[in-house]
């Protein structure tokens, strides 16, 4: 490691580009292996009543998308203006440590379906390889106190602030992603969603610094995170033939939050020039999050407070998530998995388009979005009261 060198000419969109489609190519090679290896060991998930599937279906796909990003990363730390992203950070090396548990708490969960307590105990130890290899947040900008108010302050972390919060951030989007897959696709869609979003706001942000190679790890994890999902895709969409497993979707939240960590959490508030108008672009990381996890993070709160106010574990599984209240609704499972793509395309691209259009332009666009998305998942219900 050296000193972090900034200016540096030039958006690596080729580059980038070419790492997401080569991680999708893997992916979908590796697929095809890894179901017949799941089939052979025992990593099949049997039908239960609150499924949607009716046969059974080998899983532990997450392994497949384990290794696309691993190839992807590896084609980046051949390219020399991508491998910046290895030389002067950490951040890439830590993902794939922390990477690697998850997806081994995660394959032995879709073999041997371990209890709540010890996969909790898996992502707490990956969220703390991140912070130990020092991926976590630093500062992050408040719209309220500081000398004038309407710049809002800045709330510096120390070690032990910042690293609780990084473990709070990548546990709850690794149990977003783990409680919105419930149907095929639907988890490897939002993925690619969220880290397609990411990668945008990140090259956004690539570019405002003048090339700053201290902002290439974010975009980089968000691009090989979309590669993956997408070759996973052609195998797991209706009717799937393999399930992502646990092994997947936590995958999918720790990447996502180290992305967002990376992009967002080192940004230089103190000594940006930061002014009222700059507001929403500061605080569009922290939108970004949000936005691009809508769905699932809405499901998992609707969740822990149906369980837990039925005197059940906020971990029991049950068959009233989001997308089982669409197909009860009338939707077929595909209408419903494209549905939720829409609403967390709509959420996602818009709080991105707000740092980088004007804002009244986004607000009309998002809105309008907002109402297909509205009327469209509403289409059963507006044609049964007509029928009525």
């Amino acid at each position: 490691m050296g000193p972090l060198p900034t200016n540096v000419p030039g958006l690596p969109i080729r580059e980038y580009a070419l790492v997401c489609l080569v991680t999708a190519a893997v992916t979908f090679l590796l697929t095809g292996l890894v179901r017949l290896l799941a089939i052979r060991v025992g990593a099949v998930a049997y039908p239960r009543k609150r499924d949607v599937h009716v046969k059974p279906m080998p899983r532990m796909g997450g392994v497949a998308m384990f290794g696309g990003i691993v190839a992807g990363l590896w084609l980046a730390h051949q390219l020399p203006v991508l491998r910046r992203a290895f030389d002067y950070t950490f951040d890439i090396q830590a993902v794939l440590i922390a990477g690697a548990v998850i997806v081994l708490v995660g394959a032995l969960d879709d073999r041997f379906e371990l209890d709540s307590l010890t996969k909790l105990a898996g992502q707490t130890t990956s969220a703390g390889v991140l912070v130990l290899l020092g991926v976590q947040w630093f500062a992050f900008w408040l719209p309220w106190g500081g000398n004038d108010t309407s710049l809002g302050s800045v709330l510096l972390l120390s070690g032990n602030q910042g690293g609780l919060l990084t473990v709070l951030l990548v546990l709850t989007m690794v149990n977003a992603m783990n409680f919105v897959d419930g149907l095929d696709g639907l988890a490897a869609g939002i993925g690619m969603i969220a880290a397609a979003a990411t990668c945008a706001f990140s090259l956004g942000l690539l570019t405002e610094r003048n090339g700053d190679v201290g902002t290439y790890p974010p975009a980089l994890l968000a691009a090989t995170l979309a590669g993956a999902c997408l070759g996973f895709l052609p195998h797991n969409f209706q009717p799937a033939k393999i399930f992502m497993g646990d092994s997947g979707s936590m995958l999918i939240g720790l990447m996502l939050a180290a992305a967002s960590t990376t992009a967002s959490g080192r940004l230089d508030y103190v000594n940006a020039g930061v002014g009222a108008k700059d507001a929403i672009a500061l605080l569009s990381p922290l939108l970004v999050v949000a936005a691009v996890l809508f769905v699932p993070l809405l499901d998992l709160l609707m969740a822990v407070v149906r369980r837990t106010r039925a005197g059940r574990s906020p971990f029991a599984p049950d068959k009233m998530h989001l997308h089982h209240r669409l197909l009860e609704i009338g939707h077929s499972q595909r209408r419903a998995v494209l549905l939720i793509y829409l609403w967390a395309a709509v959420l996602a691209f818009g709080a991105v388009a707000l740092t980088l259009f004007d804002a009244f332009v986004v607000g009309w666009g998002v809105g309008l979005g907002l109402l297909v998305a509205l009327l469209a998942s509403a289409v059963p219900r507006l044609r049964e009261a007509r029928r009525g």
